[in-house]
């Protein structure tokens, strides 16, 4: 089984706990708060309204035949000759024999069956009538002749108009309701069955967004360019006097996590105007041809509210490049895109409506969209650096117990590559573990545990090492940080922990740079590869072999030489060439290469050439300072964890550069 023991070291510019955080304010319809108690349907008015209509229909229509007491036919001949019948109606398919009246009834057949010494098996207080089948027996009418029993024929029992009503209605009744159940769940509760070409767009009425641009933090540069969007809402005069065309659109293009739609709802609370809210998921449907119909349905409402703002969010759900469509083609999303680029080119900026699109996938979109005159400008919401991390925090812990050892300067220089999500995440993961602890305020620990969480995992003190496995994985370990703090330009060490995280770190290394970098050196890139293969080197070193737990080391650090052979120019044959691979064009499927195969050969050599030499480096020198790896790691094994300065205490101590 495989363990990634060093996972942690570089890699922390990549949270991968992404969560959405819901946005308050928002409201379906046109935003209007109606107090007025909407009635709602449910199935037991339907029950109850069927029981008085059976119990109405019994009480003033019932028929004399629900008196008539069936039997057999042997039997109701039997009483026509003893004379009980004396009155044969045939009704339909079944004969109903009559007394003479009740009470003679009663008297007479009282006397039969003493006469004959019949038991009376029937009560014969209530009897009245008596019901048969009718069966095809020439002998029955001579009996009835005989016996002078009058018989006739009778039309059959017509039902009554609540009968007719109820057999008629019932059936239509059940179907509405059950068009209008299946309307609902289709439709989410919002829209029926027919309705499918209305838009799912959520509207927020004025100033109900709740967010300003003083809520945003860290994305400076983007707030910038969108202060001038909500001036041209507020103030479109002062452009279209000057001649000035407003832009139609804004696309906010970035990672996951770092504000795009708060910035959006940002623009439409300090405009204070409408702001339809849609995803681009929303208007794909599996009928062909809705997607068009809401995109018309969403700009004509847009029209009738403006001054307003559309929000398309995840807007390469419908705005793909044409050509990057699956095998076979998408008609549904094609004409959901020429439907939207027809829109946006015959929009008149003189309405006031403004369009915001937002993806973190902008080179998929269609070149057609991103023209100018559609989306004229393209803001970049990046993660944010240093100063924008610590802002962010300062927002998120505002109405938080921070207690007075909290430097959130040191909590944004150990997140760095983190997203505004990844970082309220963070400082909510703090107070809950500061609730946890029982702590009366969130102290600088909590913040470290929580970014620690975010980025290794959740601690698992209960996954209990075998002796042998836990001292391999505690020189695993050292093996990164001696070789980090061995390397020049490394960033420096903050934690070493043997206690497993996540679902496969029995243990790892954090390193926190001091400074956000934009652009890494070869000699840097080549020091990283260092890092990475400084665990295996460390085994090999005491051990005199290797284990599995580095395959996600060595994995990264053969990526890492291979992108600077094909990627950056960084080969000593290709030294300023690239190598690309071709797009397929379809996703999920890669493209073949750019090059030969010779060129494929000699890529996979002067990567084993790299690896082997940059092992053989870490490999020399961590032999070389044998006596500090066995000190750091005693201390390792006997308290679990060290901090930075306690590491690099050690290693000043016994390290030989």
């Amino acid at each position: 089984m495989e363990h990634d023991h060093g996972d942690m070291m570089l890699e922390t510019s990549e949270n991968r706990h992404k969560k959405k955080t819901e946005e308050p304010g928002l409201h379906t319809g046109d935003g209007n708060r109606n107090s007025r108690k909407k009635f709602t349907f449910s199935i037991w008015y339907f029950v109850i309204a069927f029981i008085l209509i059976i119990i109405f229909n019994n009480l003033f229509f019932s028929s004399n035949l629900n008196e008539a007491v069936s039997i057999d036919y042997s039997q109701f001949k039997e009483y026509v000759a003893e004379g009980r019948i004396v009155q044969v109606a045939f009704d339909g398919d079944q004969y109903i024999g009559y007394g003479i009246t009740k009470k003679d009834a009663i008297t007479k057949l009282q006397e039969i069956a003493a006469t004959h010494q019949i038991p009376s098996t029937i009560d014969t207080s209530s009897i009245t009538a008596y019901q048969t089948y009718r069966i095809d027996d020439p002998s029955f009418i001579q009996l009835l002749d005989e016996k002078g029993v009058e018989y006739y024929a009778t039309e059959p029992a017509q039902p009554s108009v609540l009968s007719y009503l109820v057999s008629m209605l019932l059936p239509v009744l059940i179907f509405f309701i059950f068009y209008a159940w299946l309307s609902k769940r289709m439709a989410g509760g919002a829209q029926g069955v027919m309705s499918f070409s209305q838009n799912k767009s959520k509207l927020v009425a004025e100033n109900d967004t709740g967010v300003r641009f003083a809520d945003v933090a860290g994305e400076d540069e983007a707030k910038a360019e969108l202060v001038e969007v909500v001036d041209f809402l507020k103030n479109p005069g002062r452009y279209t006097d000057m001649g000035a065309r407003i832009p139609k659109g804004v696309l906010l293009v970035g990672p996951p996590g770092t504000g795009k739609t708060l910035l959006a709802k940002a623009v439409a609370g300090e405009a204070g105007v409408p702001f339809f809210r849609m995803s681009g998921a929303d208007f794909v449907e599996m009928f062909v041809g809705v997607g068009a119909a809401r995109v018309r349905d969403l700009f004509k409402q847009a029209k009738e509210k403006s001054p307003c703002i559309i929000f398309i969010d995840e807007i390469d759900a419908i705005g793909r490049k044409r050509s990057d469509a699956s095998i076979g083609g998408n008609d549904e999303r094609e004409q959901t895109l020429n439907q939207l680029l027809v829109e946006m080119d015959g929009f008149d900026s003189r309405t006031g409506v403004i369009i915001l699109g937002a993806t973190n996938r902008a080179e998929v979109l269609d070149p057609a969209l991103l023209r100018p005159g559609r989306f004229d400008r393209q803001v970049l919401v990046d993660k944010p650096d240093l100063n924008g991390r610590e802002a962010i925090l300062r927002i998120h812990t505002k109405k938080m117990k921070i207690a007075a050892d909290v430097d959130l300067k040191k909590i944004a220089q150990g997140s760095a590559g983190l997203a505004g999500a990844d970082l309220a995440n963070i400082t909510n993961e703090a107070a809950l573990q500061a609730v946890r602890l029982g702590h009366d305020a969130v102290t600088q620990q909590d913040f470290e545990e929580a970014i620690e969480k975010s980025i290794a995992g959740l601690e698992r003190k209960s996954r209990v090492l075998d002796e042998k496995e836990r001292i391999r994985v505690a020189y695993h370990e050292t093996g990164h940080a001696l070789t980090a703090y061995l390397t020049e330009g490394s960033s420096p060490v903050t934690k070493i922990s043997i206690i497993p995280r996540g679902y496969g770190a029995l243990g790892y290394t954090l390193q926190y740079p001091t400074e956000d970098r934009f652009l890494l050196s070869e000699a840097e890139l080549l020091g990283s590869v260092d890092v990475m293969l400084g665990g295996r080197a460390a085994e090999e070193t005491v051990f005199s072999d290797i284990s599995t737990g580095a395959s996600n080391d060595i994995s990264r650090a053969s990526d890492t030489v291979r992108q600077m052979i094909t990627e950056y120019g960084m080969s000593e044959k290709f030294r300023n060439m690239t190598l690309p691979k071709t797009n397929s064009g379809i996703e999920g499927v890669s493209g073949g290469r750019e090059y030969s195969e010779a060129t494929q050969q000699y890529i996979d050599n002067e990567t084993e050439r790299i690896i082997d030499e940059r092992y053989t480096h870490v490999l020399n020198n961590l032999r070389k300072n044998r006596e500090a790896l066995e000190k750091i790691t005693q201390a390792l094994l006997e308290k679990e964890v060290l901090e930075g300065d306690e590491f690099e205490a050690l290693a000043k101590q016994f390290t030989v550069k």
